[in-house]
C-alpha cells in the first residue's frame, strides 16, 4: 500500500507537469486560438472513444443526464479558447500566473453553487488575491488583453469545476469528459460554419484552416492525447490513492512548472517586471494557504464524531 500511494504521487506529478507543459504546447503551436482548441477536442474525443470502447463502457446515457455534459462541453471550450488566445497575445507566464485566480473564483461561486454559508477567510483571501492583481495589473501594461483573457477563462474554468463536481458524484468520470468534449467540437464547428456560410471573417472552414504543418500536427497530437486523454483520465486513477490535501498542494504546482518550462524553452520573451512575480507569488500563496484550510476544514468535519 505505501508503494502504491508514492507510485501514484510521483504519478500524479507528472500529470501537473504535463498539464503545465499544455500552456507550452500552446504556443509552440502556429495556430490561432479557436482552430487549435477545435482539433485539440476532436482528437481528445476520438482518444478517449477509443478509451470507453476498450473498457468497454456504458455510453447510453438519457437526455435529462447528458444535458448538464452538453452545457459544460461549450463552457469548457470557452475556457481553452480564452486560455490560449491569452497566451497568442501575451505569453505563457501571464496566463498561467493569472489561471490561478480560478481558484479564487471557485470560492465565490461554491457557496451559492452548493448553498453553503460563506467562510470567513474566503473574503480575506479574495481581498489579497485582488491585491495581487492589482500588482500585475499595474506592472503589466503592455499585456492588459492577455490578463483579461485569463482572468476570464480562470472563471470559466471554476464554472466548468463545479458542474463536473456535480456530475463527477454520479456519471463515470471519462464518460462525463468524451460527452463534454464532443459538445465543445460541436459547438465551435457551428461557430466556424456560421463564419464560412456568412463569409465575415477568414477564420472559418477554408482550404488553411485544414492546411497544418507538420510540426502543428505533431504538436497537436501531443496536446490532445497526453496533455488531454492520458492526463485526464490517469489523474482520475491516481487520485483514489492520494488525500485531498495531497492533490491541491500538487495541482497548485502547475503554474510553476508551467512558467519555469517556458522560461526555459522561449528564454527571455518570457522574462517579466519583478513586480509581476510578487503579485504571482501572492495571488498562488493565497490559493495555497486557502486549499489547505479547506482540506483541514474538511478533514474536521469527517473525523467530528456522530450519534
Amino acid at each position: 500500500m505505501p508503494n502504491d500511494k508514492l507510485r501514484s504521487y510521483l504519478h500524479f506529478h507528472l500529470i501537473v507537469f504535463i498539464w503545465g507543459f499544455t500552456a507550452v504546447l500552446g504556443a509552440l503551436i502556429s495556430l490561432d486560438a479557436v482552430p487549435l482548441v477545435w482539433y485539440r477536442m476532436l482528437m481528445a474525443s476520438f482518444f478517449i472513444l477509443l478509451w470507453l470502447k476498450f473498457r468497454r463502457k456504458d455510453m447510453n446515457l438519457g437526455a435529462k443526464r447528458v444535458l448538464p455534459m452538453l452545457i459544460a462541453g461549450v463552457v469548457i471550450a470557452l475556457h481553452w479558447i480564452t486560455f490560449f488566445g491569452a497566451i497568442k497575445v501575451s505569453n505563457v507566464s501571464v496566463t498561467l500566473a493569472l489561471m490561478s485566480t480560478g481558484a479564487f473564483f471557485t470560492s465565490i461561486m461554491e457557496p451559492i453553487f452548493y448553498k453553503r454559508k460563506v467562510i470567513w477567510y474566503e473574503i480575506l483571501f479574495g481581498i489579497i488575491v485582488i491585491a495581487g492583481l492589482y500588482i500585475i495589473f499595474k506592472v503589466e501594461t503592455e499585456h492588459l488583453l492577455g490578463i483579461g483573457l485569463a482572468l476570464l477563462s480562470a472563471f470559466l474554468s471554476a464554472v466548468f469545476s463545479l458542474i463536473n463536481g456535480k456530475l463527477a458524484q454520479k456519471e463515470d468520470a471519462s464518460v462525463i469528459s468524451f460527452y463534454e468534449l464532443l459538445t465543445g467540437t460541436g459547438a465551435i464547428t457551428l461557430y466556424l460554419l456560421f463564419l464560412t456560410f456568412f463569409g465575415i471573417a477568414s477564420e472559418g472552414f477554408t482550404a488553411a484552416f485544414f492546411s497544418l504543418s507538420a510540426s502543428d500536427l505533431g504538436y497537436l497530437v501531443l496536446l490532445a492525447s497526453v496533455c488531454t486523454a492520458y492526463a485526464f483520465i490517469a489523474s482520475v486513477a491516481v487520485m483514489r490513492h492520494l488525500s485531498p490535501y495531497t492533490i491541491m498542494l500538487t495541482i497548485n504546482l502547475e503554474p510553476v512548472y508551467g512558467i519555469l518550462l517556458a522560461f526555459w524553452i522561449f528564454g527571455s520573451s518570457e522574462k517579466m517586471a519583478p513586480g509581476f512575480y510578487y503579485g504571482a507569488a501572492i495571488i498562488l500563496s493565497t490559493v495555497i494557504l486557502n486549499g489547505i484550510l479547506k482540506t483541514r476544514r474538511k478533514i474536521k468535519r469527517q473525523r467530528k464524531p456522530t450519534f
